[in-house]
């Protein structure tokens, strides 16, 4: 630096900052050696806070106002006066600008999920993610907290440290709650106001204020999720009959969807849908629709043979029912013959055994008596 430049920076007596940047707080004035004149102006404006540090010790927090600083360290006087320290006053004073406006829209969330214990679905896990404000609140103890001698400090510099502060606090208001997680969406302002309360005191300790907190969003992990909506698709289904039919359209659609499954996908949906259609035979779909018409015959298969159990007539009482099997046992331990009658649903009467179709095979497996027996 030139004589001249060095002298006509001795002349400046205006000290103001003029922020555009929209995320420093803390700007220091850039004077040679840090050299402030005696009866300099100092202007601060709406939205900042000065600070002033004279030979290395905080004098005074100026808030906005026009002000006369006069100070003992002259800088062009001490200079001229003082040709052993090479034209460099020994007093040295600085002035700090600190912007006291909330930056707004910062963002926090839970790196991790939270672990606690919900009185419906037990030991969970969740998420959850927002914004909030912060502003500087005593910059004096921010300066000497915080900045130190940093000549410019910006939000992203302490940005860090306040989410970790706010998803701490967050973590153990909610864990203590007691809110079952259903009812946390229309709890979240109240929450915001707890966290909030509850991080303001350690955020003091750096000079720092949050004015505001919000939770945007809570969230579940994915298969507590995906449970909630199946369950919510049987509360909407109604019963589990419909849920069911609910459930196979759904399977329908997704088939139908993937191109991979080839004729595998295809054979799916076919077959889903005849089930489904049997299902609503009879019945109507599960949004109340016309009952579906039935498959034709040759793709039905017949309905399975009933079988008949059978009561046998002996001495005026009867006995029974009995299974075809039993009455098959029946006739090898002799306790069946040709003559016993015997009756069944849907029959005429009592028969003797030999005269029913079903059962005169049962005597075809032992052989008959000998012939003039």
């Amino acid at each position: 630096m030139g004589i001249f430049d060095f002298l006509s920076g001795q002349f400046i007596d205006v000290i103001h900052w003029t922020d555009d940047t929209r995320d420093t707080m803390v700007w220091r004035f850039q004077r040679e050696g840090h050299e402030i004149k005696y009866g300099a102006k100092l202007t601060v404006r709406e939205g900042q806070a000065a600070v002033f540090v004279h030979e290395g010790q905080l004098a005074d927090v100026f808030t906005p106002g026009l002000y006369m600083l006069e100070t003992n360290n002259m800088p062009v006087m001490t200079t001229l006066q003082h040709w052993d320290h090479g034209f460099k006053s020994p007093f040295k004073s600085e002035i700090y600008f600190i912007n006291t406006t909330r930056f707004n829209d910062l963002k926090w969330g839970t790196k991790n999920p939270i672990m606690l214990r919900d009185p419906e679905f037990g030991p969970t896990r969740l998420r959850a993610f927002g914004t909030y404000s912060v502003r500087v609140a005593d910059p004096a103890r921010f300066l000497t907290e915080i900045v130190g001698t940093d000549g410019e400090f910006t939000m992203d510099e302490i940005s860090y440290q306040i989410r970790n502060i706010i998803v701490q606090e967050f973590s153990r208001v909610v864990a203590s709650s007691g809110i079952p997680v259903l009812d946390m969406a229309a709890n979240t302002a109240d929450l915001g106001k707890l966290v909030a309360a509850a991080i303001s005191q350690t955020v003091a300790e750096y000079g720092l204020a949050i004015p505001e907190l919000y939770i945007e969003n809570i969230s579940l992990p994915p298969a507590v999720e995906a449970a909630l909506d199946k369950r919510t698709s049987v509360g909407i289904a109604g019963d589990l009959g419909r849920f069911t039919q609910y459930s196979a359209a759904e399977a329908m659609t997704e088939a139908a969807r993937n191109p991979a499954g080839g004729g595998m996908a295809a054979g799916m949906g076919a077959g889903m849908g005849i089930a489904m259609a049997q299902q609503m035979t009879g019945q109507g779909g599960p949004w109340g629709s016309a009952p579906a018409a039935a498959a034709p015959a040759a793709q039905m298969p017949p309905p399975p043979p009933v079988e008949h159990v059978w009561h046998i007539a002996e001495g005026g009482e009867t006995h029974g029912p009995y299974s075809k099997a039993t009455m098959g046992r029946m006739v090898r331990d002799g306790k069946l013959s040709r003559e016993s009658h015997v009756w069944t649903a849907g029959q005429d009467g009592w028969l003797r055994a030999e005269d029913v179709a079903e059962l005169a095979q049962l005597f075809t497996v032992m052989p008959p008596p000998p012939p003039g027996a």
